[in-house]
């Protein structure tokens, strides 16, 4: 295996505070991230030469964000595997800046989901009356009408079924999430919740209530990654990548296993590249879809085992100043999720790698390693796992 720790690093960061923007573009909004960025690591435009976006919407590809920007990068990576499509642009761009092809590369996104009155996730298309006929294994599902939360409640109904797990231990995850949502200004949720209000709020798709289920926002940002000789002479403490992994899951011609998600295929080489161990992260940023995501996600990355994630999540062990901290911005549960989140857990952890929030509850105490993992698609069906491994200089 080629030793990549260290062969690139996030050197900039900016998240487009807006939750709610009918004023704006999904360009605007990744142009201006994109300068703001760019400004974070002390760089400029000229400096980029590689582009790496994904999209909710055909019109916003590396192609017109290029035109719209006035950029000619040399290397375009439109890679769009859901919400773990920014991991997969991470491991890319690495790949990229070691193989020589780049120094810069700018990761960005966004999209206008909640001014557009966008639903994402809640129902298919099979509602409207007509499915899909074109030869995709969509058109054999939507015509059953699923939605994205009804698949994440089928996955929740069998871990509750084979495990023992339970709704307060689901809630759990609301709660802490909820918890680091309040210390942060921006994010769409602040007042603190119990397992008690979680257990009371209505019921979406069963076992799944509402506060087991990701807000609905617009939103974007940019993150730059770049060479070990520019990241030296950036703006900031380079936050370094460690290690990638990168995963699929689908239905397997029907017999895969659906307690099983793709982040137990991704997180193996992401470990064995950097040379880390679980005991060695100090804090995580799990895709927060719906607590179950968290859930599951934990078990296959191997925090614990298969079935022991409802007592692994229990008594604030996911809060800051718990056993793993994880989403500490308020996650898709609480802060925003504008379609696909993964480029948010990025920039959070680089915050928390560069002791951003140092003096504050925010801060995880002596942050150096955080894992971020994002899951795309959906975990009934078919999914992308994205697992990043990141290092404070």
């Amino acid at each position: 295996m080629v030793d990549l720790r260290r062969a690139a690093a996030i050197v900039g960061v900016h998240e487009h505070v807006t939750r709610y923007a009918p004023d704006k573009s999904e360009l605007q909004i990744q142009g201006e991230s994109i300068i703001k960025a760019l400004e974070d690591a002390g760089l400029s435009k000229s400096d980029v030469d590689g582009l790496f976006t994904a999209s909710m919407s055909v019109r916003n590809s590396g192609l017109n964000l290029a035109d719209y920007l006035n950029m000619y990068p040399k290397h375009v990576d439109n890679t769009t595997v859901g919400g773990g499509s920014f991991e997969f642009h991470l491991a890319h761009a690495l790949n990229a800046i070691h193989a020589g092809r780049i120094n810069v590369a700018v990761i960005t996104y966004a999209t206008l989901a909640r001014s557009g009155g966008v639903s994402v996730g809640t129902g298919g298309v099979g509602r409207f009356g007509h499915p899909r006929l074109d030869p995709s294994p969509d058109s054999f599902e939507e015509l059953y009408g699923l939605t994205t939360v009804g698949l994440y409640a089928m996955i929740a109904q069998r871990h509750m079924h084979l495990y023992g797990t339970t709704l307060e231990q689901l809630a759990e995850i609301a709660v802490a999430v909820r918890h680091h949502a309040s210390m942060n200004p921006e994010a769409l949720f602040r007042d603190e919740i119990t397992v008690a209000d979680v257990m009371r709020s209505r019921v979406i798709s069963s076992p799944l209530r509402l506060n087991d289920c990701c807000v609905i926002t617009d939103g974007g940002g940019a993150v730059v990654v770049a060479s070990p000789e520019v990241a030296r002479n950036c703006r900031h403490t380079p936050v370094w990548v460690l290690g990638t992994g990168e995963a699929v899951a689908h239905q397997g011609a029907g017999k895969r296993d659906l307690i099983y998600i793709a982040a137990k295929q991704s997180h193996e080489p992401a470990f064995a590249g950097s040379g880390v161990t679980h005991d060695d992260i100090d804090m995580a940023m799990i895709y927060d879809s719906f607590t179950v995501t968290v859930l599951e996600t934990l078990e296959d990355l191997g925090f614990c085992e298969k079935g022991e994630g409802g007592q692994f999540v229990s008594n604030g062990a996911l809060k800051i100043g718990g056993k793993l901290p994880i989403n500490t911005d308020g996650g898709g549960l609480s802060s925003n999720h504008p379609g696909m989140r993964g480029i948010f857990l990025l920039m959070e952890a680089t915050r928390q790698l560069r002791h951003q929030f140092e003096g504050t509850p925010r801060q995880v105490p002596d942050c150096k390693i955080a894992l971020c993992h994002g899951t795309g698609g959906a975990l009934g069906s078919r999914h992308s796992g994205g697992t990043v491994i990141l290092g404070r200089d």
